[in-house]
């Protein structure tokens, strides 16, 4: 009788494996050499083997002797795989014993169901409607309504057992040395067909002040119905925000930009600004540059949960005026004479430099 090879070396892994790598390791080399699959005159043999080496090392006890004492102490002690498999010349379904390592391929992994799918509780699909809403409703939170259509089980019907797949909840082909499993498309593996509509409900929703563009809500169990009492799916709901005539936002502060003329950068002065809660007065001081920020404190969003507010940054923009009247354009031209006299602290600094760049 030849020797026994090692268990380690049959399934190519080393004697510090984790149970996981000898569960991958053994489903790789089976399905190699799966006789099914593997026409050569060794894959019976190959596959048994493999098959017992798996048996031994993926049961704590006797790979602990196998350590010890090596092919003596488990002699006789590698029984079937799954109730008989690799025994009898059975080597099982392809689509059962490989269904954790190719999952999508053979139905969603899981081998057999027993006793059909008709007991599996199944829960619903998601749903999700988008929800526009102002500037302001974003800002200070509202209460609004969303139509949504769902499906539900139609009131005075009871279940009956799907056609397609017989009430086992999977359909199986074969695909040349393969028997693939997959999970029945029209009952989704209940094996069950309750009678269902389509309604359209309206629901209301609370949208949270200081709720951003695109996040979204979740209206538990407000989904498509589940099956065989399982729970309804979810509804979600995206929040779009409409721009704003003249607000912009950046987390939870407001940006705004305010005009001013050249008087009143120059002399400063006292100007309404709009917030969200109305106009406030800001004062402006003489000699405002155009960008210049300032900020108003807590005139921003309220965060969400109330946790503080955000404030409003006001940018100042001083405007060139396009047209004069007679009047303006004489006193312009009174101040463009002055102006040659005065020091401005950016006009003058600049032209220095340019001066000294082509000397």
């Amino acid at each position: 009788m030849p020797e026994k090879r090692d268990y380690y070396d049959i399934l190519g892994v080393s004697k510090r494996a984790t149970d996981e790598q000898l569960k991958i390791a053994f489903r790789k080399k089976a399905f190699e050499y799966h006789p099914d699959r593997n026409k050569s005159k060794n894959a019976e043999e190959k596959f048994k083997e493999i098959n017992e080496a798996y048996q031994i090392l993926s049961d704590s006890e006797k790979r602990a002797k196998y350590d010890q004492f090596g092919h003596a102490g488990v002699d006789g002690q590698a029984g079937g795989f799954g109730g008989g498999f690799g025994a009898g010349g059975d080597f099982g379904d392809l689509g059962d014993i490989f269904g954790d390592l190719f999952g999508d391929m053979f139905g969603g992994g899981g081998g057999r169901r027993s006793g059909g799918g008709r007991s599996r509780a199944r829960r619903g699909e998601d749903l999700q409607v988008q929800l526009d809403i102002s500037f302001e409703e974003a800002a200070f939170g509202i209460e609004k309504e969303v139509t949504i259509v769902r499906n539900i089980v139609k009131e005075g019907t009871t279940p009956t057992t799907c056609n397609t797949c017989g009430g086992t909840g999977e359909v199986r082909r074969q695909q040349g040395f393969f028997t693939i499993a997959q999970t029945c498309p029209y009952c989704q593996g209940t094996g069950e067909l309750a009678e269902r509509t389509r309604k359209k409900v309206t629901l209301s929703v609370k949208v949270p002040a200081g709720i951003g563009h695109g996040q979204r809500l979740k209206l538990s169990r407000e989904g498509d119905v589940g099956s065989n009492g399982g729970p309804n799916g979810d509804l979600y709901v995206q929040l779009l925000i409409q721009d704003h005539a003249f607000f912009d936002r950046e987390g939870f502060d407001i940006y705004c930009d305010v005009p001013i003329t050249f008087s009143q950068a120059a002399l400063g002065a006292v100007i309404e600004v709009p917030t969200l809660n109305g106009k406030v007065e800001m004062t402006i001081p003489a000699g405002v540059q155009s960008g210049k920020k300032m900020r108003l404190k807590g005139k921003g969003i309220e965060k969400l949960g109330g946790y503080g507010v955000g404030d409003q940054i006001i940018a100042i923009l001083v405007e060139t005026p396009t047209k004069l009247s007679d009047e303006q354009r004489e006193l312009f031209e009174q101040l463009s004479t002055l102006e040659h006299s005065q020091t401005n602290p950016n006009s003058s600094g600049f032209f220095e430099k340019v001066k000294e760049f082509f000397q």
